[in-house]
């Protein structure tokens, strides 16, 4: 089924409101079938998703309006407006047994007592976010949800569980907090150090790292094991392959997902019937005719005891074709690590190619709205220390 032919034949309304109790109780009402389809926007990055996504109705602080676009199919009760970061944003459309699914999953493998209250300090219109705001639902209790990350008030919450970013957490652990004020922290979006684990597990943390997507509800992988009824394989190219009833029910304006396998766009490997996630697909470096999975390459540099934070992108070279740039946080500025020294971290773990031949310093990394590294912008704007030797 696409586009029209999917029988839109329920409202989808672009909810544009910072997060709170009028959000919370839309997609509660979404969920149960009491009203609308929701798409959730952020106020200050609503314009392009609303242009692209064309909802049926709009919500904003000053009441709903008519907006003249489509619906979508009955089953469908919440639409995720993916980053657009390199394209035209997409709408994954999530059905509520799936979000039901994905968050009754969780509670079971994190053993979360009815009761427990969650924090919500990510966007709710993303994935992230908004499966916090499910788990609640199903936990029978009031989320918490604050506007933005502030690591005081994070901390103060009285929350039992939350939900974060690297980031996130990097930065409550910097402040020695006493993490173990929560039963559970969520850890996703992106690979964390395994300096960062470890510093959390000696402040108390109980770090559960998480794999996922919009298509697969958020976290359906954690700490590299899929929740139950969901199932997992590698496929022959390299690529994360799922199934379960977590998946969406298709993109807005194209096909209907029709069960089965969903073809991730990551690289992973399984050991032990654990999962390891490698990188992205499509952001493998070409350089001097070998490949190079980006997120490999960071993930041995963060073990660095002089890199706090690090990211690795391509960029253009007229002699290799692409050249392997390192974007990284000094753990002190004053002694930030040389390019040398981490050409020479690099070789003694990863093959000679795969070490960064330019290095960028930068006292934080840029995130996009939903807490991930912004790699885009490092992208056009990675010449630094270069060194090629």
């Amino acid at each position: 089924m696409k586009g029209k032919s999917a029988h839109p034949d329920r409202a989808l309304r672009a909810v544009v409101l910072p997060p709170g109790p009028r959000l919370f109780e839309a997609i509660t009402r979404a969920l149960a079938g009491d009203g609308p389809a929701v798409l959730p926007l952020p106020p200050s990055h609503a314009a392009g998703a609303l242009a692209a996504l064309g909802p049926t109705e709009v919500e904003t602080e000053q009441g709903v309006r008519q907006a003249g676009g489509e619906g979508v199919p009955a089953g469908v009760a919440v639409v995720i407006a993916t980053s657009g970061s390199t394209g035209r944003p997409k709408g994954v459309q999530l059905s509520a047994t799936a979000l039901r699914a994905s968050a009754a999953a969780s509670l079971s493998r994190l053993e979360a007592a009815p009761g427990e209250r969650w924090l919500c300090c990510l966007p709710p219109s993303h994935v992230s976010g908004l499966q916090v705001l499910v788990r609640s639902l199903l936990g029978g209790t009031e989320p918490i949800i604050h506007e933005r990350f502030d690591p005081a008030a994070v901390l103060a919450s009285g929350a039992a569980h939350v939900s974060l970013v690297p980031t996130q957490l990097h930065r409550l652990v910097e402040r020695g907090a006493d993490l173990s004020v929560f039963r559970t922290i969520l850890l996703g979006g992106a690979a964390a150090s395994p300096a960062l684990l470890e510093r959390a597990g000696e402040l108390g943390a109980r770090v559960v790292t998480t794999y996922g997507m919009s298509e697969t509800s958020g976290g359906c992988v954690y700490d590299g094991r899929p929740l139950d009824n969901v199932d997992l394989k590698i496929g022959p190219d390299g690529r994360i392959l799922l199934a379960g009833p977590v998946l969406f029910a298709g993109y807005r304006g194209g096909p209907a997902f029709d069960g089965g396998w969903f073809t991730t766009s990551d690289l992973g490997e399984l050991s032990g019937g654990r999962l390891r996630v490698l990188g992205r697909a499509d952001d493998v470096i070409n350089t001097g005719g070998e490949k190079v999975v980006a997120a490999q390459v960071a993930g041995v540099l963060a073990q660095h005891p002089e890199v706090a934070d690090v990211a690795v992108v391509g960029r253009p070279d007229a002699e290799w074709g692409e050249i392997v740039v390192a974007v990284v946080v000094p753990r002190t500025p004053a002694n930030a690590p040389s390019l040398a020294h981490l050409r020479a971290f690099a070789k003694d773990r990863l093959p000679a190619h795969a070490a960064p031949r330019d290095l960028r310093l930068l006292p934080r990394l840029p995130l996009l709205p939903n807490g991930k590294t912004d790699l885009e912008s490092l992208r056009h704007g990675t010449r630094g220390h270069g060194d090629a030797s």
